[in-house]
């Protein structure tokens, strides 16, 4: 898949622009000095080149004008970081996931076959006295690499109500969608079902009555000495050996038809026998093993339930990870009104931007740099192309 931001017909507007052109600007008309379309553009190149509150993207706009102009008119310059401030915790922010959704959509057009990790983050700096911090809910592509979604929650135990509504902004017809157990709702599980989708779950204690039914299976099979699929892997690295044993169970006769109605399209059951040790270093530790369990509507072995289980967690890895540590995200102070999730959506733009440029060398926090001393890079990863009859200018 690759990120594409070119020219509209006509050379009027960067097409990325396009995909926010709904957006409705909530300013009132008299006194608006600086176009929305704009300000968006420069928050979102800003953010791309390790700007990190909106005094940074103001001084990064003031910084790149002239270049700037080649892809918009600017004709009043660019707005101080108050009126970036105002402004983004004035937008609408359900409106501005639905157009980031549309954005990705239209760069995703089919998610068949492909796996959608849903998970939560808060955004701890949002957080200030008499306010709770802002819980962000996101699905992950996987294979991509990028998100597709994003929506806000009052507080993590409000995932459950937020899910539905985050996949019915995607089109998961024919994807596996993965969820840890907050997720394991008969609710949530039915609306996957009938958008034809599938599902591989975590199961706690949230689910007593299917959780027990679930170990009693495996220990059924245990006890009885049933053949099971299984699997091995091992992972050694930093000092550390990770052992997963997966062993899955598609009969499922035993958790009787009650449970099994109660659970749309459940057809395989998933243990995972997780043992992790320290085996170099002053911290060596004895080993420790937990279980997990897993309900799916999917019919796979071992090895495939293994892998799809263990890519759930890249949400963790390659994007929840990535934005507190490169982008500082849990640092933020944004938190007027709507502009900590504003800026939340903005810097998951610029990494899904950034994620797609595989043709040049480097980590994500090397690109951030590299956009802000290069214009050129900067054009590239956005895909931008200069408006027609626009002379060229100093590329400052």
């Amino acid at each position: 898949m690759e990120l594409t931001t070119s020219q509209t017909v006509g050379g009027s507007k960067p097409s990325i622009m396009q995909d926010f052109e709904e957006l409705a600007d909530p300013r009132r008309m008299h006194g608006r000095v600086y176009p929305l379309q704009e300000m968006l553009l420069v928050a979102l190149c800003a953010i791309t080149c390790d700007a990190d509150d909106w005094v940074h993207v103001a001084e990064w706009g003031e910084m790149k004008l002239a270049w700037l102009r080649r892809f918009l008119p600017f004709a009043s310059g660019v707005a101080s970081h108050d009126t970036f401030s105002r402004l983004f915790a004035m937008l609408d922010a359900d409106q501005f996931a639905g157009c980031f959704a549309s954005w990705m959509a239209r760069l995703c057009p089919s998610l068949q076959g492909q796996s959608i990790a849903i998970d939560g983050k808060s955004v701890r700096g949002s957080h200030e006295s008499g306010l709770d911090m802002a819980h962000l809910v996101s699905a992950w592509h996987g294979q991509a690499g990028v998100t597709l979604g994003q929506i806000k929650t009052a507080a993590k135990s409000n995932e459950i109500t937020a899910i539905p509504e985050l996949l019915n902004a995607l089109d998961i017809t024919g994807a596996t969608i993965t969820m840890d157990a907050m997720g394991c709702q008969r609710e949530i599980v039915q609306h996957i079902v009938q958008r034809q989708a599938d599902y591989i779950i975590a199961v706690k204690n949230n689910q007593p009555s299917l959780a027990q039914a679930i170990e009693g299976l495996f220990e059924s099979a245990r006890i009885s000495g049933s053949e099971l699929a299984q699997d091995t892997r091992v992972d050694k690295a930093h000092g550390r050996l990770h052992t997963r044993h997966c062993v899955v169970q598609h009969d499922l006769s035993a958790l009787g038809e009650e449970l099994l109605k109660a659970w749309p399209g459940l057809k395989s059951a998933v243990m995972i026998q997780s043992t992790r040790e320290v085996i170099q270093g002053r911290d060596k530790s004895p080993a420790s093993t937990e279980w997990r369990y897993y309900i799916s509507s999917r019919v796979l072995d071992a090895a495939e339930f293994s892998r799809e289980i263990q890519a759930h967690w890249q949400i963790e890895n390659s994007c929840h990870w990535v934005l507190d540590v490169v982008f500082d995200e849990d640092a933020s102070r944004v938190r007027r009104d709507h502009g900590a999730q504003n800026m939340a959506l903005l810097r998951r733009m610029s990494l899904n931007i950034i994620k797609q440029d595989t043709a040049t060398k480097g980590s994500i926090k090397l690109k951030r740099k590299r956009a802000g001393w290069n214009n050129d890079y900067m054009q590239h990863l956005l895909g931008l192309t200069p408006m027609k009859d626009v002379p060229d200018a100093q590329t400052s």
